[in-house]
């Protein structure tokens, strides 16, 4: 009852002052003043996906009102979701005083344990958190590794049985039970639970690397190659397998992939988080990456996760801060400076970006993906002309590989098309087609494009009607098969295609626009309209904003004869 009253007092007073402060900036200093206006504070940079400000605010208000649970709670969570483990753990036994089911907060002093080999200690905390499904199978690893670090394999192997109660366990626990084996040298345990590892799960990566790895250390390379190339040749472009594969035909013999409990226990988390790296628990995803570095983890992999968490969450420039940390020694230095770029990118810095393109391209001038990249960058600020040179490239060098990529084809066509050489692009989407004659995108674009020109109607219609055969739920796709339709004048056809694609996407203004056109060719104007007020309102390119507001004020023009459609025209494509 007390926790709840002072929740319940705290937030009427947050809320009391919330006209007064409404207009000031976050940074204000009379936000300083009031334990209302701290907390308010936090609650606006939290919202604005600003962890770290958010936390200072509320040590401040917390230096105000000590023992207030929801602040101590709140500021633990953040200063888990910063990666400020330390900071946590002083917190976590505050949060249990008033809150001892708070998985979190157990799991912190669990690993706290575990980093300082308490290990019975740890598995008590580890219990406690295992409540939920997700909390049942962390509990689950990490008592194996407490055991593991106390050299007791069976004892680690009884933890990991826990988990055959839920089937989707399974391959946690065959890849963990053969590390663990491993780790613990018993070589009649590790091979067949690494085999039934990479049978259950030979596409995940720390399987593959794990397995290679021990094949190699036990004098198996043939076999090791083997599990590398298979990876490789199911169109993983990963760098980790790719030096592993390298390193193993100069016969070089690695380290043990895990090298301590620790090391297993930050492997349980890291797998753990890459799991999770959804919308629905993305945030517990980041905080399970964040605790992984806090042991002993494969610190540049680790990093790169909780980067690619932190640019999904839209948090770019934790995400660039966190990439920086990636050593300028490991493999996966290039694809952290080329993730920098794309997240200076989304920050609007769009020279620092491309700056930090060429400065790859500096060092490794015939690294494709690296080229494909660049001209990704540049194409999405409109450069299209760069952006071709850019793609040149990386096609140049496919071919002194004797090697194609529908990608890059595709992305040259859209720059092309961009550029109004139409004949050049279309050539480039037909090459993606015949390297890839199933990729919905390739499909939609050309044959939107085709449409909107009025040109090759039935091959096109086709195109677009299989791209929303392969992805019904694209809104994108479906408005380009309702467009078709217009196009076609078949108004009927085009309004049930386009309503559904606005209610896939019912904030883009062009699929708005598409339909108010559908509506209006069938006599249904007030709804024609409301679709174009709707696509003005969603902030449309200026080009279009004009266009729209003109049929805001006058419709659409009367009908024009059916134009034959065109075999070979240089018009392009007016999306409406």
């Amino acid at each position: 009852m007390t926790r709840i009253l002072t929740r319940s007092l705290l937030i009427t007073a947050a809320l009391a002052t919330a006209v007064v402060l409404a207009d000031l900036p976050v940074s204000a200093s009379s936000y300083e003043t009031s334990l209302s206006g701290n907390y308010l504070a936090s609650r606006t940079a939290g919202r604005n996906r600003d962890t770290v400000e958010a936390a200072d605010f509320l040590v401040a208000a917390l230096k105000q009102d000590p023992n207030n649970p929801v602040l101590t709670e709140r500021l633990f969570q953040l200063q888990l979701t910063n990666g400020n483990t330390a900071e946590a753990e002083k917190l976590a036994d505050k949060v249990l005083a008033f809150n001892s089911q708070q998985r979190m907060a157990r799991l912190v002093l669990g690993l706290r344990d575990f980093r300082q080999k308490k290990y019975e200690a740890a598995r008590k905390n580890f219990a406690e958190a295992a409540y939920t499904p997700v909390g049942e199978l962390t509990s689950a690893l990490l008592a194996a590794w407490s055991y593991a670090g106390e050299g007791s394999f069976q004892a680690a192997m009884n933890e990991l049985n826990k988990l055959d109660r839920n089937d989707t366990f399974a391959n946690f626990k065959s890849l963990h039970s053969a590390l663990i084996a491993d780790f613990l040298n018993n070589a009649l345990r590790a091979e067949p639970a690494y085999r039934k590892a990479y049978n259950d799960a030979g596409t995940s990566l720390r399987v593959t690397q794990s397995y290679g790895n021990y094949l190699l250390r036990t004098g198996k390379r043939a076999e090791a190659e083997k599990v590398f190339n298979a990876f490789l040749a199911n169109g993983e472009s990963n760098v980790m397998v790719a030096k592993a594969l390298e390193e193993a035909k100069a016969g070089k013999v690695p380290e043990p992939f895990i090298g301590s409990a620790s090391a297993g226990a930050a492997e349980a988390m890291f797998s753990l988080a890459a799991a999770m790296n959804d919308d629905q628990s993305m945030d517990v995803a980041l905080i399970y990456a964040q605790l992984a570095l806090s042991l002993d983890s494969d610190r540049p992999v680790v990093l790169t996760l909780l980067g690619d968490i932190l640019a999904s969450s839209q948090r770019y420039e934790q995400a660039i801060d966190t990439f920086e940390q990636v050593p300028v020694t490991s493999v996966l230095r290039t694809n952290a400076d080329t993730e920098i770029a794309i997240n200076l990118q989304r920050l609007n810095r769009d020279k620092d970006a491309e700056t930090r393109m060429r400065a790859i391209l500096g060092r490794e001038p015939k690294n494709i993906d690296t080229w494909t990249t660049l001209g990704n960058l540049l194409r999405s600020t409109e450069n299209y002309g760069e952006a071709v040179k850019a793609y040149d490239e990386a096609i140049n060098l496919l071919k002194a590989e004797n090697r194609d990529v529908w990608t890059v084809h595709y992305y040259r066509g859209i720059a092309l098309e961009r550029l109004k050489q139409w004949d050049k692009a279309e050539a480039d989407f037909r090459k993606a087609l015949a390297l890839s004659p199933n990729e919905p995108s390739v499909l939609n674009y050309l044959g939107y494009s085709l449409i909107d020109m009025n040109m090759k109607l039935d091959e096109a219609i086709n195109m677009v009607k299989k791209a929303v055969e392969l992805r019904p739920n694209d809104g994108y796709i479906v408005d380009s098969l309702g467009w078709a339709y217009f196009q076609m004048r078949d108004y009927e056809e085009a309004v049930n295609h386009l309503e559904r694609a606005v209610d896939l996407k019912p904030g883009d203004p062009i699929i708005s626009e598409h339909l108010g056109d559908a509506y209006w060719r069938v006599g249904r104007r007030l709804e024609a309209r409301f679709q174009w007020q709707h696509a003005k309102d969603n902030k449309p390119q200026p080009e279009d904003l004009a266009r729209i507001e003109g049929k805001l004020k006058d419709g659409l023009p009367a009908e024009a004869p059916p134009v034959k459609p065109a075999d070979n025209s240089q018009q392009q494509p007016s999306n409406g």
